[in-house]
């Protein structure tokens, strides 16, 4: 099953922001879900547009008036408009390009006022059969709009007032004495309503910060905040399936401290999360927009960094080795360092697997610890090949199935 792509912009226009707006502290990418919701799906649409269409249609032709026409000629305008936008939006959502969310919403306020309008021109008429009608479609209408649009609750709100609210002036023009028991229901129903969808609204995004938390929590090292095992191999796979359709380079470095047991032996354990967490913070800040940096366990990390040749991948990994080389901090006037190794394989030459690139660079990490640490080495296919042969537990170390064990091929 084909996951859904689409991705819908977010409302650039003073009104429309504010109609659309969530809450304060809301994350932009829980905003631009919540603003998907507001296009729906074509068989929603459909059902409520096709409802207001037929009543309008069905109270014209019973009296052919020209307040009753015109809503009918109203409505199949602006729902026909409507059904282009929301067509459109789709398509460009489903290629991520701007969509025309700021007329979506004004076209749901305006369909909302078209129903408003038809209350009060059915209401008018003193056709009781026509008002009915009317007032039973706007009705409904309200519940629908407050369960499909509370993920904007100002824009459902004024939904609900624009649709329901002109019955207020209607049974007050209408001449019924009897009708005056709408003047006093209808205020308590649209609080009513409108109170609904803001709780809905509080509740909804309290779901999704909390699914956004548990999924966060679940692809990122719990110590230093960057991607664990799992999102690297699945970001691994993710570069190697784009990037390799496009013909495009990127590398993977292998790295390793050389020192580190001894800090945890000399300072203690948790001296040593807080060295891995300043090692997690110089790698962020050497790092670039787009590379991906990982702790896959112990004191091992992984990136994965677009690089149009080996020599640009040598010079990041010399970068690094600088920036993670110079002294630690660790309070009470305790310094440390700790030296990096790291082992370089560029995709596709090392490999077209994940598990296989990974391999590569374990190798080349090998090779760089044996010749004294704190330095790079870019893995070759021969050389990844005769260090495995020679060094079988290099292949085993790199599988994704489980965190590295700590191999005694590594000075720590």
């Amino acid at each position: 099953m084909t996951a859904d792509t689409r991705q819908y912009s977010l409302p650039r226009w003073r009104l429309t922001r504010w109609l659309a707006e969530c809450g304060q502290g809301v994350p932009e990418d829980i905003r631009i879900a919540l603003v998907g919701n507001l296009f729906g799906s074509l068989s929603v649409f459909t059902g409520g547009t096709l409802n207001t269409l037929a009543v309008a249609a069905v109270i014209a032709i019973h009296s052919p008036t020209v307040p009753l026409i015109t809503w009918l000629v109203l409505e199949l305008t602006i729902c026909t408009t409507r059904l282009v936008v929301l067509i459109i939006a789709r398509r460009r959502a489903l290629a991520h390009r701007p969509t025309p969310t700021d007329l979506n919403i004004l076209l749901s306020a305006a369909w909302s006022a078209g129903v408003g309008y038809g209350v009060v021109a059915s209401l008018a008429s003193g056709d009781w059969v026509v008002a009915t009608l009317a007032c039973l479609s706007a009705g409904a209408m309200v519940g629908g709009i407050c369960f499909r649009n509370f993920s904007a609750p100002r824009l459902s709100a004024t939904m609900i007032v624009l649709s329901m609210g002109p019955a207020l002036p209607g049974a007050l023009i209408a001449g019924e004495p009897l009708m005056l028991i709408v003047a006093l229901q209808i205020p308590l129903y649209l609080v009513a309503m409108t109170m609904a969808c803001f709780r809905l609204n509080k509740m909804l995004i309290a779901t999704m910060t909390a699914e956004r938390e548990k999924d966060y929590h679940a692809r990122h090292d719990p110590l230093t905040g960057l991607a664990n095992r799992a999102e690297l191999m699945s970001a691994l796979r993710n570069w190697q399936m784009v990037r390799g359709v496009r013909g495009e380079t990127f590398a993977v470095l292998y790295l390793d401290l050389d020192g580190f047991k001894t800090v945890n032996d000399s300072h203690g354990h948790a001296a040593g999360d807080r060295l891995l967490q300043a090692v997690a913070g110089r790698m962020r800040h050497v790092l670039r927009d787009g590379d991906l940096p990982a702790r896959i366990g112990g004191d091992e990390f992984v990136v994965l960094a677009a690089v149009d040749a080996a020599g640009e991948a040598t010079t990041l990994g010399q970068r690094l080795i600088d920036a993670i080389g110079a002294p630690y901090e660790l309070g009470l006037g305790r310094t440390t360092d700790v030296g990096v190794s790291i082992g370089i394989a560029i995709a596709p030459e090392c490999g077209g697997e994940a598990e296989d690139l990974l391999a590569a660079a374990d190798a080349a990490l090998y090779i760089a610890k044996s010749a004294g640490g704190s330095r790079c080495r870019l893995a070759s296919i021969d050389a990844d090949l005769r260090t495995r042969l020679q060094h079988p537990s290099v292949t085993s170390a790199a599988s994704p199935a489980t965190d590295r064990p700590a191999p005694t091929r590594h000075a720590r």
